[in-house]
């Protein structure tokens, strides 16, 4: 009841990654200029920092783990750039609403998956802690969103091959011991009427025969990199009530959410944002149990699973290591208040 977790990502160390280069944005394509450590001796700094992560989670006292995605560039593009189809080498620009021009993975071909790209991951997550261990992949919405398609007929179709690609990722990261799922999805709300025609069948397929509880997280962005008001309530959400994933993952501390809209997500267990992470003050456990009793509001403890809004890559580690302490205890209170 009330078991606590993370999105995902935990902060890099500043001996491992350039964090100026970092908060310059969330890259798509590839960006090794990021890492501080030759290349022959950077799998071992990542798995050492890896190990670092798991602690701090463990020693915060979260219930579900995961490896911090500290071998990540971003949450999306190690796993995008990874598969047939994209040409790495020269990439695509996709306009964002403001018109700014962004560097992201170009379709030439057909999607395909033809090796593991996190296993190994999952793999060391399992072998390096004993608590529940939760990996994360890009979902295919948000993957065919941040290409430049020049091969699929529309981007349905070039959707649903990612869905193909990430699902033989996630049976393999199950037989290594993954025991939850979660699919990133941010991008869900940025075109809902492209969500409302394909979102949930490209989920639905990327899922397709996982029998490990199963997450889709969406977001309105990481506080660092978002500098505009949040909206208080998402364009695309009720609409995951018809997706195959057990737990639905929302961003409501910073947006200060309407979790009215919780009610529509009958049936589904929902990860719950009760940490700000654009607030630099670490909360105080009893202001993450308020959060967490107003989600109670809609749904049964059971039901409720307290988590940061966002990943924390782009915090302080110290700043990180407080909120998910306090997330910890802010769950202990409540959990002691309902016996």
């Amino acid at each position: 009841m009330l078991t606590t977790t993370v999105v995902g990502s935990h902060p890099q160390p500043d001996w491992l990654v350039d964090r100026a280069l970092l908060a310059k944005g969330v890259p798509r394509v590839r960006m090794e200029s990021m890492w501080r450590i030759p290349e022959p001796f950077l799998e071992q700094a990542q798995d050492d920092a890896t190990i670092v992560a798991i602690r701090d989670m463990e020693r915060a006292g979260i219930d579900i783990v995961t490896d911090g995605e500290i071998r990540r560039e971003s949450y999306s593009n190690r796993f995008a750039t990874a598969l047939d189809g994209v040409d790495v080498k020269n990439p695509g620009f996709i306009r964002d609403r403001y018109g700014n021009e962004t560097p992201v993975p170009r379709v030439v071909g057909k999607i395909q998956r033809t090796r593991p790209v996190e296993l190994r991951d999952m793999q060391f997550l399992r072998r390096n802690t004993d608590r529940p261990a939760k990996i994360t992949l890009p979902g295919p919405f948000t993957m065919a969103q941040q290409a430049q398609n020049e091969f699929y007929p529309d981007v349905e179709a070039l959707a649903m091959d990612f869905a193909v690609a990430v699902n033989a990722e996630l049976h393999d990261l199950q037989a290594a011991g993954a025991d939850v799922i979660q699919l990133d999805e941010p991008w869900l709300r940025n075109d809902p009427d492209a969500a409302k025609r394909f979102a949930v069948p490209a989920i639905n397929r990327a899922l397709a025969g996982i029998t490990v509880p199963t997450v889709v997280h969406l977001c309105f962005g990481y506080a660092a990199v978002v500098k505009t008001q949040k909206p208080t309530g998402y364009a695309f959400l009720p609409q995951l009530a018809d997706s195959i994933a057990q737990q639905i993952s929302i961003e409501a501390a910073q947006p200060k959410l309407d979790l009215g809209i919780l009610n529509e997500l009958a049936g589904k267990t929902v990860m719950l944002g009760v940490i700000d992470l654009s607030d630099p003050n670490v909360e105080t456990p009893e202001q993450v149990a308020a959060r967490i009793r107003a989600g109670l509001k809609y749904l049964k403890p059971e039901r409720l699973v307290p988590a940061p809004d966002c990943g924390m890559k782009y915090l302080a580690r110290e700043t990180a290591f407080g909120k998910l302490k306090a997330l910890s205890e802010g769950a202990r209170l409540v959990r002691a208040d309902l016996g």
